[in-house]
């Protein structure tokens, strides 16, 4: 999907650890931050557990955006399978839910989204870059929504990452191998 008009995006990234998770994110909202007015990049992880349950909203806009808190997106993206269930009640009607397939074992049971099953661990394990999952996600979000240019998600991930070669290159590889995969989907 091209965008033809700004449009206010709203996501919510959730998974386990942190990490990876906000890292999302935060490209989102510094991608975002170049073609919209208005921002928020609200992450939300529990101190008191390593390893424990975390999640970033992400909401930009021309507008002006009231609250950063939401009970429901436009697009919920689940890098946790075991997640699906409590995360699938976050979607807007209408809206879109991204989940990581690998290990998946349920379905989401709401029929008024749209569910897109990504395998990202899987191509990461294949492309032997594991901890390029969520980058891996992160292009079938800007692939499937088309409220961020994919050119400034690979501008911020230079900027980021530009202190070392390896590590731009394999998380560039990740974006573009999910945008890619997204692309042959559609």
């Amino acid at each position: 999907r091209i965008m033809t008009q700004k449009e206010r995006g709203e996501v919510i990234f959730t998974g386990i650890g942190g990490g990876g998770v906000l890292l999302a994110g935060e490209c989102v909202v510094q991608a975002a931050r170049k073609a919209y007015e208005h921002l928020v990049w609200f992450p939300n992880y529990s101190a008191a557990v390593r390893g424990g349950p975390c999640e970033c909203t992400v909401v930009f806009s021309d507008q002006a955006i009231s609250s950063p808190v939401l009970s429901r997106v436009q697009t919920v993206v689940v890098l946790d399978p075991a997640q699906l269930a409590a995360s699938e009640k976050r979607v807007r009607p209408g809206g879109t839910l991204i989940v990581e397939s690998t290990g998946l074992t349920e379905n989401a049971e709401r029929r008024d989204i749209t569910v897109i099953k990504v395998p990202a661990l899987q191509q990461a394990r294949e492309a032997g870059n594991v901890r390029g999952t969520n980058f891996i996600i992160l292009g079938w979000y800007v692939g499937t929504t088309g409220l961020i240019d994919p050119a400034l998600v690979e501008e911020y991930l230079a900027t980021k990452f530009g202190g070392s070669a390896a590590a731009l290159t394999s998380n560039l590889e990740a974006f573009r191998l999910g945008l890619a995969a997204c692309a042959a989907a559609n």
